[in-house]
């Protein structure tokens, strides 16, 4: 698949018969080229299943990486169910719709949350957010560019599923974490999404974090299951990432919108995402190179600058 046909994939509406314009090519690879020189972390942290934690999951690795010194910004990529914000008791007064629409500046948008991280609130029932078009996703990268404050990290929080904006933004990451949970359905569903990526994004890197365990005996074997499934039928190896021990307390974190690792620091939950946020700090990341976003690299510059000399 050429460079073209990556990004008319990754730009892709209901109607495939209609590919992007130059300008919008030139446009998305223009926000990645910034994101890659600078270093910036952006990481999808999606689930083929809701109701596995991955919001909460979001929200405490983006407190816990900003205890860490790492300034972090968060997407709320689920569009039309917003939730970060909710869990994290932010009231914004505007969100990704008023970008999205014109009525108001990235800078107007983006409030502080907990520990200093950033978060890009979503819109919260407005059916029409979720599916973007094209042009309100050529928008979101555009205003993202203008960012004035650099991040070491972006994490992106997901809608569950396969839909569209949900592969648009697992594209748009240069890594992929995904949740699961020892429920069958949680499985399926990772494997289902893990599947539409590979085999119709040919992405082929994916780590996996797995959440509500009572132990990491548990948190493995359920790795395990997954692992073997994905490498027997798809040729792909999922790399574990770590797990997260049930908590009942998150609950209670919920309902008073705080993060859990504010309220409980030294709870065994709080001290298994202070692992995983210590580990990915600590890797130097192994890109997807045969991922849609892999064109961004010397070789397409350099097509770039041969096409402009002629």
């Amino acid at each position: 698949m050429d460079q073209a046909e990556s990004l008319r994939e990754l730009m892709r509406e209901k109607s495939a018969a209609e590919a992007a314009t130059p300008s919008e090519i030139a446009s998305t690879k223009m926000f990645f080229r910034r994101i890659i020189s600078e270093r910036v972390r952006t990481i999808a942290i999606t689930s083929g299943k809701g109701g596995v934690g991955k919001t909460n999951i979001t929200a405490n690795l983006a407190c816990t990486l900003a205890g860490m010194n790492k300034k972090t910004l968060v997407l709320d990529a689920d569009a039309g169910l917003a939730n970060i914000d909710v869990v994290l008791g932010l009231t914004p007064k505007y969100n990704l719709y008023h970008v999205l629409s014109g009525e108001r500046s990235l800078s107007e948008v983006l409030v502080s949350g907990p520990c200093g991280v950033k978060i890009l609130p979503a819109s919260s029932g407005i059916q029409e957010m979720t599916d973007l078009s094209r042009g309100q996703k050529l928008t979101l990268l555009e205003d993202l560019d203008s960012i004035e404050e650099k991040h070491d990290f972006m994490l992106i929080d997901t809608a569950a599923g396969i839909a569209n904006n949900v592969m648009y933004f697992n594209m748009a990451a240069r890594e992929i974490i995904v949740v699961a949970t020892p429920e069958p359905t949680s499985l399926t569903d990772a494997y289902a999404l893990i599947k539409v990526l590979q085999q119709r994004y040919a992405k082929k890197r994916f780590r996996i974090v797995i959440n509500m365990v009572s132990s990491a005996a548990e948190a493995r074997s359920v790795y395990l299951r997954l692992s073997h499934a994905t490498e027997h039928f798809l040729n792909v190896t999922i790399e574990y990432l770590g797990y997260i021990l049930y908590d009942k307390r998150l609950q209670e974190a919920v309902r008073m919108q705080r993060a859990f690792v504010e309220l409980y620091p030294r709870s065994a939950a709080s001290l298994c995402i202070k692992k995983v946020a210590e580990k990915i700090c600590s890797e130097n990341p192994e890109y997807d190179e045969n991922g849609n976003i892999s064109f961004f690299g010397d070789k397409s510059l350099g097509n770039e600058r041969r096409a402009k000399r002629t």
